[in-house]
């Protein structure tokens, strides 16, 4: 399991005063408000930063970082990546899962069949969905409802499904 999970990106500078505009990779963009310090990742290099002040504009998270103090100096962080540590997260729901930990694992149907790789998860709103890609490349999209997927054993690697008729 990855030690830090991104949180966000930051897409822009905002205001002269050296605040950043984050796309937040989040239900809950509220959850910034939790946060003191962060991790600032560019170009595979981690610095830790200070949250001094935290606005909401437009499904967008505005921060202020401690020492970051103009334009120029916000501008530099463009493009970066926003994580938090693993530990610094809340315990998940039973049944609620990361991303990050669910790609890449081994998806069967309930006969034991491998139907491929889990390679991306799309929010629909209503619920999400998993992309599914076996070695020939071709993509099965199953529902994320529990009719469809049955287990899901990080320890293993695995998730198992039932097909429901018509999916396939």
């Amino acid at each position: 399991m990855q030690e830090f999970l991104e949180i966000g990106q930051i897409v822009n500078t905002f205001g002269i005063k050296g605040m950043v505009k984050v796309k937040p990779f989040t239900d809950d963009i509220t959850r910034f408000d939790n946060i003191k310090n962060i991790y600032v990742e560019t170009n595979k290099t981690k610095r830790q930063y200070e949250i001094e002040e935290i606005k909401y504009h437009k499904e967008m998270v505005l921060l202020k970082f401690k020492g970051i103090d103009s334009v120029e100096e916000a501008e530099l962080l463009r493009n970066s990546y926003l994580k938090i540590h693993r530990k610094d997260e809340p315990e998940l729901e039973e049944g609620t899962y990361y991303i990050v930990d669910l790609i890449g694992l081994e998806v069967y149907s309930d006969e034991g069949i491998l139907l491929g790789k889990l390679e991306d998860i799309y929010n629909t709103g209503s619920n999400d969905i998993y992309v599914v890609k076996n070695e020939l490349g071709k993509q099965l999209l199953l529902p994320a409802i529990s009719d469809v997927i049955k287990q899901i054993d990080l320890q293993q690697k695995k998730i198992v499904v039932h097909i429901l008729k018509g999916l396939i």
